[in-house]
């Protein structure tokens, strides 16, 4: 009977208790078969709940449909849009055409400067030939005037004595008769001009000892010397240099007295002495 009273009270205590706060109690609020009170959710927080389900089940479908796409993103193809499969022969077929290309402006060139070396060559060789034909052209004239001046010369009474090599040639010869003169003028003041005196002997056609022992007669090689540079007792003439001297002195030789020494050339040459001029000029043609 107590307890039964006491749940009766009790119930008659929640009643009043909702009717004084407008029944929201009634709403949230039983009490159990023991007398406890049980509390109930209310459709605010159940919307909330099922709210907060949705929610969470799109979050994961979302981050399955994102992960499916890094995946097919690592894979490079799953994902690949179409265009990229049908771009890609083209590019091929267009970096081939450029290779092709390059390949034929290679070729082209490649003949090019073989055709361009070719020709190089057959004109250098032509101008080789040239030259060498010019060479023996000159050779040739060269001994004519030779044979002139011989000629002339004997016919003042020159001799052949220590005859000259004429045929081999323009270089054998000033080789040759350079180290030959440069050996005789050594120490003096015309050494080393031996050069010159094959040159110019060669260029005129005059026998290379006669003009570098008149040089010994007239001024002994250039010590002694009345004017400028005039190793030969020459007219009255004065030059700057021993090389063009000798060119002056060479070629008037060649002019006036032919080819060589004679008796005839030294009454010409040096009229007041020709005698021993004739004699120790023809002695120092012999030592060169």
């Amino acid at each position: 009977m107590h307890r039964a009273a006491h749940s009766a009270g009790v119930r008659k205590t929640a009643r009043a208790a909702g009717a004084h706060s407008g029944g929201a109690a009634a709403r949230t609020v039983a009490v159990g078969a023991h007398g406890v009170a049980v509390a109930r959710p209310s459709v605010v927080t159940a919307s909330r709940s099922a709210a907060k389900v949705v929610l969470a089940v799109g979050m994961a479908v979302l981050v399955a449909t994102g992960a499916g796409l890094g995946l097919a993103s690592a894979g490079g193809t799953a994902m690949a849009p179409h265009a990229d499969h049908t771009d890609a022969p083209a590019q091929t077929t267009a970096a081939q055409a450029d290779l092709s290309a390059t390949a034929a402006l290679a070729q082209t060139s490649s003949r090019d400067v073989s055709g361009g070396v070719a020709e190089i060559a057959a004109e250098e060789e032509a101008a080789r030939i040239a030259a060498e034909q010019a060479a023996k052209d000159r050779d040739a004239q060269v001994l004519q005037r030779v044979q002139a001046a011989q000629a002339k010369s004997a016919a003042n009474g020159g001799v052949g004595v220590y005859a000259v090599d004429w045929s081999v040639g323009h270089d054998a010869f000033v080789s040759e008769w350079s180290a030959r003169i440069d050996k005789y003028l050594a120490g003096s003041p015309l050494a080393g001009c031996g050069a010159t005196f094959a040159e110019a002997a060669w260029n005129n056609g005059v026998d290379p000892r006669w003009s570098p022992a008149i040089s010994n007669t007239e001024s002994t090689k250039g010590r002694h010397c009345f004017a400028s540079h005039n190793a030969w007792g020459w007219t009255n003439g004065a030059w700057g240099d021993w090389g063009t001297a000798i060119n002056a002195h060479v070629r008037g030789l060649a002019e006036i007295y032919g080819y060589t020494i004679s008796y005839v050339n030294a009454v010409k040459y040096c009229p007041p002495n020709h005698d021993n001029w004739y004699r120790d000029t023809l002695n120092e043609m012999s030592k060169i």
